[in-house]
């Protein structure tokens, strides 16, 4: 157990030099609440995928925190999460990379999702809450939460030292560790016996995933 846990600390380490300094992002980050109109949807007014093949996350739960926020379908708004009339926050570690939503995109139960929009963990520098971030996916995890399907998408930020990454080999054979904290983090985050996760997915699969839950955004439109 203590071998596991200095593996798993010294990772954490590893991963967080490929980070810049918090404070630093938060005093120059244009996507910021206050430089965000209340009257853009950032589920409807932003486009899901750039003509690179990049895409767009909207950024809910910064890098390192552990307050749960999440993306309000009805108004587009990114609003603190209550749960019985109290704000939640996670009993865990802080997330292992910026968590958020890809605009525009829906995936059903019936098709494997949860009925909302896609998640994804964007690796590389915090940014602060909403912020739009360009990013590259890579992957997917994919999880059980309580048996139901809820698998996350996972990307590499543009600017980053991870964003010539083009897919979980590659993030194993170069960025050694980083792939162990996010699995170990989500199987673990909301506390035993809660999540399990089955591996992950390359590119392909997680392409796969975003066009179909595009298709059926618009579909639903």
């Amino acid at each position: 157990m203590r071998k596991h846990t200095l593996f798993f600390l010294s990772s954490i380490s590893l991963f967080a030099s490929c980070t810049s300094n918090f404070s630093e992002k938060e005093e120059t980050d244009p996507f910021s609440k206050e430089a965000l109109s209340d009257s853009i949807n950032l589920l409807t007014d932003i486009r899901p995928k750039h003509e690179d093949g990049d895409i767009n996350a909207i950024i809910e739960i910064p890098s390192g925190t552990i307050e749960k926020w999440e993306l309000e379908k009805t108004n587009g708004q990114v609003e603190r999460e209550f749960v019985n009339g109290l704000p939640r926050t996670i009993n865990y570690i802080g997330y292992p990379g910026n968590y958020g939503m890809i605009p525009q995109t829906l995936l059903s139960k019936e098709n494997g999702g949860d009925g909302d929009p896609l998640d994804i963990l964007v690796l590389g520098a915090p940014v602060k809450r909403n912020s739009i971030l360009k990013c590259k996916i890579i992957g997917v995890l994919y999880l059980l939460d309580r048996g139901e399907q809820d698998d996350k998408l996972i990307a590499v930020s543009e600017g980053s030292p991870l964003y010539d990454i083009n897919s979980i080999k590659e993030l194993n054979e170069n960025f050694k560790g980083v792939s162990d904290i996010i699995q170990l983090w989500f199987s673990n985050y909301k506390g035993p016996g809660k999540m399990k996760s089955k591996g992950f997915g390359e590119k392909d699969v997680a392409i796969s995933i975003l066009e179909s839950s595009i298709k059926e955004y618009n579909l639903n439109l």
